[in-house]
């Protein structure tokens, strides 16, 4: 049930987020699942947050039968996304899902971490999604607002980035919408992804924003290959933004990868991820 809102083709999911964990069936009140994933590139709403280098990435969720869930999850950083220094992200996560009859509600938080990076870079999202199946295709749609807060803010007050303004904070609003099917009588399930992000333009507290440029859109188009026999899914993306050569200018040369190339461009991400 743990998911993280993000494009970051980590686990194979649509989402935002993150990874989706394996339902296993249920042996009695409490289930445990979780994933790994080898991935080309960590994608967080449409932006690298590896320098558009490799990740290793996983997770394990705890879900009652009420509905309630827990999971952690864990990803490499590197350049734009890392916190302050950080070289590791560790999402914490909570929430309870309720069944619709048809749909599923599903409301809970994710407390992003950023261990050894500087003060000041953890935040909290809350999130809201509706998930169903209309036919053949699987559909969600989500809402993730995180409330002020001084990770999410400025500490500069103008386009230089001189006049520092520590304690300042800001929110970001995240909506998207993902869908999915399965291709019959073959191991491919294709997908499909968009999200609208606005937020704090500019560098946030520690070399970093949620959305980097103000306001943006994301999107991914792929197919997910199920190796039969295995606990494997071979995957491979699309990702793409709306963000301007303009806007990235302006945040540059952090909002870049080492080589000084896009971070938030079109690209092609491949992963392995196996699921229990």
């Amino acid at each position: 049930m743990f998911m993280k809102y993000q494009i970051a083709c980590a686990a194979l999911a649509l989402m935002s987020s993150a990874p989706a964990f394996a339902q296993e069936e249920a042996t009695g009140p409490v289930t445990v699942s979780g994933s790994v994933a080898l991935v080309s590139d960590y994608r967080f709403r449409g932006v690298s947050m590896t320098d558009k280098g490799m990740a290793v990435q996983g997770g394990v969720s705890v879900s009652h039968e009420s509905g309630a869930y827990a999971g952690v999850w864990g990803s490499n950083l590197s350049g734009w996304g890392t916190f302050g220094g950080a070289n590791m992200e560790l999402d914490l996560n909570a929430g309870y899902a309720v069944d619709l009859g048809g749909a599923t509600l599903d409301v809970g938080l994710v407390w992003y971490m950023y261990p050894s990076g500087l003060d000041t870079t953890d935040f909290a999202e809350p999130y809201i999604k509706l998930s169903g199946d209309v036919g053949p295709v699987s559909a969600l749609v989500g809402v993730a607002y995180a409330p002020k807060q001084e990770a999410l803010g400025k500490t500069c007050s103008d386009a230089a980035c001189t006049v520092f303004r520590p304690g300042k904070k800001n929110d970001n609003l995240y909506l998207w919408g993902d869908v999915s099917s399965a291709i019959p009588n073959t191991p491919v399930t294709v997908k499909a992804h968009m999200g609208w992000s606005k937020g704090n333009s500019g560098l946030g507290p520690n070399g970093t924003s949620l959305a980097p440029t103000g306001k943006y859109l994301d999107w991914l188009v792929g197919a997910d290959v199920a190796v039969p026999g295995t606990p494997l899914t071979l995957g491979i993306a699309y990702v793409d933004t709306d963000i301007a050569r303009v806007e990235e200018n302006y945040i540059r040369p952090n909002f870049s990868a080492a080589d000084g190339s896009s971070i938030a461009r079109g690209q092609v991400v491949f992963s392995l991820s196996a699921s229990f």
